[in-house]
């Protein structure tokens, strides 16, 4: 591609192709809407469309915090496209799948320029602006390709700039500080160390090589475009855990969230002593809102799924663009970017996938509990005056079985819903048309746990032939210290007697007095740090 071409392409890959930010605030204040708020709705959208910041103001308007004059956190990073994106995406996947999930994949692949700082509502088209300036300053000098060079230790996989790379980078990173600082009132502080783009981080010591052999699959002089992206993040849940809401939850008290299926929740795991088993407080990234919300409705989800990105400047290498052949295409699988030559690498590295399963551990969790479909105080709903227990709704179970001891102690150890029994007669079921057999059932004393397991069997049609083992060491200690409460669970005989299946032969490897006694001596060590 010809110089002129080169220059060309830049202007227009560069050319911003949204209103002006000054257009966008006159449309929401015509509205109505307060400057100061309509200014945090641009920020909070990446000050992209009207449509995108009146849909914010919409869903923000029960938010308690939305008049606080909170900036929001940018970051300038400098991102990979193109078939190198590709690798470094099946390098993440991979090795998210063979060695679990480390701090790098919190965050997409990148390399750091400036790392964040806060920016005036008011001020952050300044920040476009400034990065479209120093683009155009360094484009002529941007690297056509960048060294990259692996670097491996006990805790750290990833790649090296070379210094020659590395001294523009910085440059560009020092000249955008300098100036966004200046023109933006904020203090932006450019990365001047050793840079580099993080393959894995913080991992279990034993899984090096096997990250290793992963990233010997990347090419690191393959093809690539590479991007300068300014993102912005909210400052308030920097050091929160972050949650992807898998279903839709309708409150059913008032101090619960409402959440829609793909909704992020904001959550501090310092604040989840008091809260009940199974369930988590947090904040609602789409409404702001807070509450409580079933902890077994979401995953984990990643740091930057919650990041904005603003603007972006693609810097022109004219020697890589347009170079893909056909002999190493790019296809979609199930919508995602697979490249056949990676596959082929990362396929030789994991050739014990080829090896048959004759012997395995099938692990799961209990199906749908009835507390986290009717609220913590589920039990209140189906008692008459006189403590006998109704079914109020269709989804409670039919009856309860026989304790012992008070009916309150269900509160602290739920049955399953109606949903919850067929979700686990079903699940046995689908084991059963694959041909699945399973000689041995071990199961937490939670009942629960004993209903899924029962219900499971009954669906593989062993509930005659296999029975449960009550093991209490599987049940999940260290929630009762957050809800300050220890589960007085039916035990083995009871169990029986209520026509559950059980093994009453088998003899626990970790007794309940053994898990109380690890329970006190947690709490003691938690004391004794404070």
């Amino acid at each position: 591609m010809a110089v002129a071409e080169t220059q060309l392409y830049a202007k227009v890959a560069n050319k911003h192709r949204r209103k002006s930010t000054s257009v966008l605030l006159e449309s929401l204040l015509t509205k109505g809407f307060p400057a100061h708020i309509a200014q945090k709705a641009l920020a909070a959208t990446g000050q992209k469309t009207i449509e995108d910041a009146a849909k914010w103001l919409h869903s923000h308007c029960n938010d308690p915090s939305l008049d606080d004059p909170i900036p929001q956190e940018y970051a300038l990073y400098l991102c990979p496209t193109g078939r190198l994106h590709d690798h470094l995406q099946e390098f993440w996947k991979e090795s998210k799948r063979q060695c679990g999930k480390n701090r790098a994949h919190e965050i997409f692949p990148h390399i750091t320029l400036c790392d964040f700082f806060t920016c005036e509502d008011q001020k952050v088209e300044i920040l476009y602006d400034t990065l479209k300036r120093v683009g155009d300053s360094f484009s002529q000098c941007f690297p056509p390709s960048i060294s990259l060079s692996l670097h491996s230790s006990t805790s750290y996989l990833g790649f090296f700039i070379g210094d020659s790379h590395a001294n523009i980078l910085k440059e560009f990173a020092l000249a955008f500080s300098s100036e966004a600082s200046a023109q933006a009132d904020c203090h932006v502080k450019p990365c001047l160390k050793q840079l580099h783009l993080t393959l894995a981080h913080k991992f279990y010591p034993h899984h090096q090589k096997t990250l290793e052999e992963l990233a010997k699959c990347i090419n690191p002089g393959e093809s690539c475009q590479w991007v300068a992206a300014l993102y912005s993040r909210d400052m308030r849940f920097v050091h929160y855990q972050t949650l992807r809401a898998l279903f839709q939850y309708k409150p059913q008290n008032i101090d619960e969230l409402m959440i829609n299926a793909g909704d992020f929740v904001y959550v501090d795991p310092t604040q989840q002593s008091d809260v009940s088993e199974g369930w988590v407080i947090g904040t609602s990234h789409r409404t702001g809102c807070r509450g409580f919300i079933p902890e077994n409705y979401t995953e984990r989800a990643s740091e930057s799924d919650t990041w904005v990105k603003h603007r972006e400047y693609v810097f022109a290498t004219p020697s890589r663009l347009f170079t893909r052949t056909e002999n190493e295409p790019n296809v979609k699988l199930n919508g995602e970017v697979h490249n056949p030559s990676m596959s082929r690498s990362v396929t030789n590295v994991l050739s014990l996938q080829n090896a048959t399963l004759r012997r395995g551990v099938l692990v799961m969790r209990h199906g749908e509990r009835v507390d986290q479909v009717f609220g913590k105080s589920w039990l209140q709903q189906c008692l008459t005056a006189d403590g006998k227990y109704y079914r109020a709704d269709l989804n409670f179970p039919s009856t309860l079985p026989k304790r012992k001891d008070s009916m309150k102690n269900f509160e602290c150890d739920p049955p399953l819903s109606s949903c919850g029994v067929f979700q686990s007669r079903l699940i046995g079921e689908a084991l059963l048309d694959q041909g699945v057999t399973v000689s041995y059932v071990y199961s937490s004393p939670a009942l629960r746990c004993i209903q899924t397991a029962q219900h499971i069997l009954q669906g593989l049609k062993l509930d005659q032939k296999v029975k449960i083992r009550v093991e209490p060491g599987l049940f999940e200690w260290t929630k009762w210290e957050a809800s300050r409460v220890i589960p007085n669970f039916m035990d083995v005989a009871e169990l029986a007697e209520a026509s559950y299946k059980i093994d009453t032969s088998y003899s626990c490897v970790i007794g309940i007095s053994v898990r109380y006694q690890e329970f006190c001596f947690y709490l003691w060590l938690k004391q004794s740090a404070l």
